[in-house]
């Protein structure tokens, strides 16, 4: 709870009964490792902040998992569209370790805002969140080789590569496992001249 307060802070200040009331309106949820949080075709009613664990949203193309982003402590996370206009989504959302998450339902969202008008800054904060993250994804693809990507994740979320498995790091890439191994070689190499 605290993780989830010190964010919220950055934004809002908040008295003891805007605090209490917040608190009541959350769910602590732990799932284990590789266990999915949130699945396609469903309707997504909940917003999760993440406290503790990393949890990885992909895509099922032709029966295919596909990488989008990796989510880790301090960030919110949202089926946003589906979320948004009530219709099935297309992402999955998987824990990749041990993950901790507290879930703002729909019901509770609404209830918290008829009390404390100004936790509205909490939607927003998470769709801004999303749109960011969409932003940065689709112009890493846009404009970056795999290899550059590969030193950009390096460089800004470093410990996700003891975190998750490279199988995973590669599909976010854009790549094959083994062409992230080429790459990682030719990183190395480069760093070691």
């Amino acid at each position: 709870m605290d993780t989830l307060l010190k964010n919220i802070k950055a934004y809002i200040s908040l008295n003891e009964a805007e605090l209490l009331a917040l608190e009541t309106a959350v769910e602590k949820k732990i799932y284990r490792k590789n266990e999915i949080i949130f699945t396609e075709g469903t309707i997504s009613t909940d917003i999760y902040f993440m406290t503790q664990g990393c949890v990885r949203l992909y895509y099922n193309v032709d029966g295919k998992d596909k990488t989008a982003f990796f989510y880790t402590e301090g960030q919110f996370i949202c089926a946003g569209e589906s979320y948004t206009y009530n219709i099935p989504a297309i992402e999955n959302y998987q824990a990749v370790e041990e993950t901790e998450l507290f879930v703002f339902t729909k019901k509770n969202i609404e209830s918290l805002l008829m009390k404390v008008p100004k936790f509205e800054v909490i939607a927003r904060i998470a769709t801004e969140n999303e749109l960011i993250t969409c932003q940065k994804v689709i112009a890493s693809f846009v404009t970056r080789s795999a290899e550059q990507r590969y030193v950009d994740l390096l460089k800004t979320q470093g410990d996700l590569f003891q975190r998750v498995p490279q199988q995973y790091i590669a599909s976010f890439l854009g790549v094959s496992p083994e062409t992230l191994s080429r790459i990682k070689a030719r990183v190395f190499k480069k760093s070691r001249s």
